[in-house]
């Protein structure tokens, strides 16, 4: 072996060793990440979860407590529909309007929130301040005004309304657009294995105005809920504000194309 052939393998042998070096000191840095994110992940997670309690006395009327906009709020929750508990998705949105009032401030804002549920959302808006219109299907209403009646009333700036929203059906004559100023819509997981997903998107799309801004949090769960998100994006633009990778939960920021707003 020549001097020269000698000098050039001694230069490649430890180039390939400082390849290896960085590579590995990249590897560890991604994974020191990756277990931080997870810890943040976990820490922020057992905050959500604490703010739900379970009562100590038994009552006649069994309910589920909860601590959000330094308010106790109750909640009773029905068993014969998904639509009447309260899941992880409302506890992220809820945790998040809370932590970020100053961003978006919900005082005197005009509000909707779709797929309502408990009520859980729609009264940490309405104790921070918003004008709030809860919405869901007809048989879900009653339990809906319960608990908003119960957790809103001389509490509130503005008292919270409930309506029946079905979605896609009959949009124009009980939301006319004329009359769709909402500042903000909210949705906890109201994408899941249901028939109604293609009805979810024109509804979202009939009651955003050119400046609305939609809070959404969602669980992934399926096939479905990705093929719903890039359709989603077709008609706004979608940003990831936050991610619960323990939860399986992501929170977005939405608002309508540019191109048509203009």
């Amino acid at each position: 072996m020549t001097k020269k052939t000698a000098t050039y393998c001694y230069s490649l042998i430890q180039h390939l060793m400082d390849l290896t070096k960085v590579t590995n000191s990249i590897t560890h840095k991604e994974t020191h990440k990756e277990t931080r994110d997870n810890d943040d992940d976990k820490q922020v997670v057992a905050e959500i979860m604490a703010r739900s309690f379970i009562p100590t006395l038994i009552t006649t009327v069994s309910w589920e407590g909860f601590h959000f906009a330094g308010h106790e709020i109750q909640i009773t929750e029905g068993k014969d529909s998904y639509g009447a508990f309260v899941w992880p998705s409302a506890l992220v949105l809820c945790y998040f309007l809370e932590t970020h009032a100053k961003q978006y401030n919900m005082v005197d804002k005009n509000v909707i929130e779709i797929g309502a549920g408990t009520g859980l959302v729609s009264i940490v808006a309405s104790l921070l301040g918003a004008r709030v219109i809860a919405t869901d299907l007809p048989e879900l209403l009653g339990n809906l005004q319960y608990n908003i009646s119960k957790n809103t009333k001389t509490k509130c700036k503005h008292l919270p309304q409930v309506k029946e929203l079905s979605w896609g059906v009959a949009l124009d004559r009980n939301f006319p657009r004329s009359s769709n100023n909402f500042d903000y819509i909210l949705a906890a997981d109201v994408v899941y294995a249901h028939p109604f997903l293609e009805e979810l998107l024109m509804t979202f799309d009939h009651l955003c105005r050119e400046t609305t801004i939609i809070l959404w949090a969602m669980r992934f769960r399926l096939e479905k809920e990705n093929k719903f998100v890039d359709k989603f994006k077709e008609l706004f633009d979608l940003e990831e504000i936050s991610s619960f990778p323990s939860l399986n939960i992501k929170l977005y920021k939405a608002m309508k194309k540019n191109w048509r707003r203009a």
